[in-house]
């Protein structure tokens, strides 16, 4: 049925329990996954006229997003070499993580992305609407949604 599938996370505790769910079914289903992350881009703030100084140069952010990005993904790729299913990670920067998904699954070829229910919780994850809810409105690949 579903051969190669996309496994976005964010690092959240429903996101471990999706990737942990998604490694299970690919096992089951005979899939090979692609682990996928989405590094914010560098903020830039503004502040009336003049930005605000970050003591964080791009650089330093940036390898901070990178280590951040080894960490999530190099989990997931231990947990399918665990289960022998076979995985690549890939890791993209963007500050539309939605967006990012579904070009990463349409780029790897991927025909599910199987992503957690949401990620972000409480009032900024209500303001900011569901990533998830955005991959189910704008995905033409299947999405498989784990609660």
């Amino acid at each position: 049925m579903f051969k190669h599938i996309l496994v976005p996370t964010d690092g959240s505790e429903l996101s471990k329990a999706a990737v942990g769910r998604a490694v299970t079914f690919a096992k089951e289903s005979g899939a090979r996954i692609t682990a996928f992350f989405a590094k914010p881009e560098y903020p830039i703030a503004y502040f009336g006229e003049g930005a605000l100084i970050d003591p964080t140069t791009p650089e330093k952010f940036a390898e901070m997003a990178n280590q951040q990005a080894s960490e999530y993904l190099s989990a997931i790729k231990t947990l399918c070499a665990e289960n022998g299913v076979e995985c690549d990670i890939v890791a993209a920067t963007s500050d539309v993580p939605y967006e990012a998904i579904i070009e990463a699954a349409n780029q790897s070829g991927c025909d599910l992305i199987f992503m957690a229910s949401h990620g972000r919780r409480g009032i900024s994850g209500f303001l900011l609407g569901s990533e998830t809810n955005k991959v189910l409105t704008h995905s033409k690949v299947p999405v498989l949604v784990y609660r």
